[in-house]
């Protein structure tokens, strides 16, 4: 059953404008006190004759029509009718959202016209009882409670990657916590592979389940993202999916609508700009480092010698990607007249930073590059650089790569990396935990992600919505795009 909320998914880019230019100019106008209901909310609370005792009731002969195959917590917090996101209100039994519970407030308007009865105030998470204005404390509600904002302890972010327990959804399908499809509302694959690979990095998750770990941040994109992380690991969804729209238009906003609903984006580009920006948001100073460098951050060494110059010039500079070139695909067709499709192995294009590989470089000036890892992260993602623009169109190149997806052993791949120190173990052996893939043509091809599930050592296909078990076989036959190596234990 489809709520009037939803036919955002559907519409086009311009109606998302239009929306936006409404609420501008719902939040320039100052609204009336009455619409702001008063003392549950904290901003307004002691105001005057606003400020009242509120009746608070165990039973309620309404409780009965609470709908929850119609509650969608996942859209924006706006009132339905003045698309303010003051003082909301959701319905429990039609799931449309109202401002304020006041005489005069929409919630009120609605409950007296539709018959509905029962609200919960989406920032306080109380519910009450229109038009008589009581508050209900019942605690059959808590489930509606804990999909309106998960919560999880410590314990259990400590038990995630050993829970093998299946979660039923309303509807009676049953779900994995944290392997659930996202929607793609329009064109956004290209965050949805990006947001399920994030959520393999064990140390970036468990630190965005905890609000306490970052509430002294005050970016709308950070608690955005913490809140979808959340909904995706949570046990006790009323629905095996989620839909990513308020991380959405988070992101939107703070990349000035570089990233947006309706145009189809790179998840390399995406990647980089999401966690340069989730870093520079946690961070507390300009030197502080951030879970997203602890995760990803290593170290390169890089030699430039010039044309003409003897001189050498040694620079070290952190990185959070590596890019990998691929050698490039045949001009000719084969005898049968079909095109030959190479394959490399991961282990000559690792060969770039070894130390002792040449690259030329045209710009800024031509130059013979050199560069050596010299710090591994525990999270390791490459890139493989697929795509290249010329004046007129977009090339693919569909070359396949050979890759380990258990016990790479970096040090092989990479001899130039330091040693331990007597005494010390240092594990240098990587397992694969997710592989972003490119099918189809460059312009009007789709990005899907092969996601490890550590508690069992399975893997899972995810394109938006469809999850499915697959075989480690599979992993490795697909055109690698983007892919997150972890660090193993010693």
């Amino acid at each position: 059953m489809k709520t009037e909320r939803e036919g955002v998914k559907n519409g086009g880019v311009e109606e998302e404008e239009e929306r936006e230019l409404k609420r501008k100019r719902v939040m320039e106008r100052s609204p009336p006190l009455d619409e702001l209901e008063d003392d549950e909310d904290d901003a307004f609370k002691g105001r005057g004759k606003h400020s009242r005792h509120v009746e608070v009731r165990r039973d309620c002969p309404y409780l009965d029509t609470v709908n929850r195959q119609v509650l969608d917590f996942d859209f924006e917090r706006f009132c339905s009718v003045s698309l303010s996101n003051l003082n909301v209100y959701a319905c429990l039994v039609c799931g449309k959202y109202f401002q304020g519970r006041s005489q005069k407030s929409h919630a009120y308007t609605h409950s007296l016209e539709a018959g509905h009865h029962v609200y919960i105030n989406l920032l306080t998470e109380k519910v009450y009882c229109l038009p008589d204005s009581y508050e209900i404390n019942d605690p059959s509600l808590d489930d509606i409670r804990h999909v309106l904002n998960p919560r999880f302890s410590r314990a259990q972010v400590e038990e995630l990657d050993r829970n093998k327990q299946w979660s039923r959804a309303l509807d009676g399908s049953d779900y994995l916590p944290g392997m659930v499809g996202l929607n793609n509302i329009q064109k956004t694959e290209f965050v949805n592979v990006t947001i399920q690979s994030l959520m393999r990095v064990t140390p970036l998750r468990n630190f965005f389940l905890i609000p306490e770990n970052y509430q002294h941040c005050k970016s709308p994109l950070v608690h955005r993202f913490g809140e979808l992380t959340r909904k995706i690991w949570h046990a006790r969804n009323f629905k095996g999916q989620v839909s990513p729209h308020e991380f959405l238009q988070a992101v939107m906003k703070a990349s000035k609508k570089r990233f947006r609903i309706g145009q189809q984006s790179d998840p390399v580009e995406f990647m980089s700009w999401l966690l340069n920006t989730l870093h520079m948001d946690l961070r507390t100073s300009k030197d502080a480092s951030s879970i997203i460098h602890q995760c990803f951050q290593g170290e390169l060494e890089v030699v430039r010698e010039y044309q003409g110059n003897e001189n050498k010039e040694i620079s070290r500079m952190p990185f959070l990607m590596l890019g990998l070139d691929l050698p490039p695909p045949p001009l000719f067709k084969d005898v049968m007249e079909k095109n030959i499709i190479p394959q490399v192995a991961l282990f000559d294009l690792l060969k770039k930073f070894d130390g002792e590989t040449v690259t030329e470089v045209v710009r800024p000036k031509l130059a013979r590059m050199r560069y050596r890892v010299t710090k591994s992260p525990p999270y390791l993602m490459f890139h493989m650089v697929r795509f290249k623009k010329n004046n007129f169109f977009k090339e693919k190149n569909p070359t396949l790569v050979n890759f380990p997806v258990k016990d790479m052993e970096l040090r092989d791949y990479i001899p130039s990396l330091p040693s331990a120190l007597e005494g010390e173990k240092v594990s240098s052996k990587y397992n694969l935990i997710a592989n972003i893939v490119h099918d189809g043509k460059p312009e009007d091809g789709y990005f899907r992600v092969f996601v490890q599930r550590k508690s069992q050592e399975l893997w899972y296909e995810m394109q938006d919505l469809h999850v499915a078990e697959t075989l480690p076989q599979m992993v490795e036959l697909s055109e690698a795009y983007m892919q997150i190596y972890e660090l193993q234990e010693e």
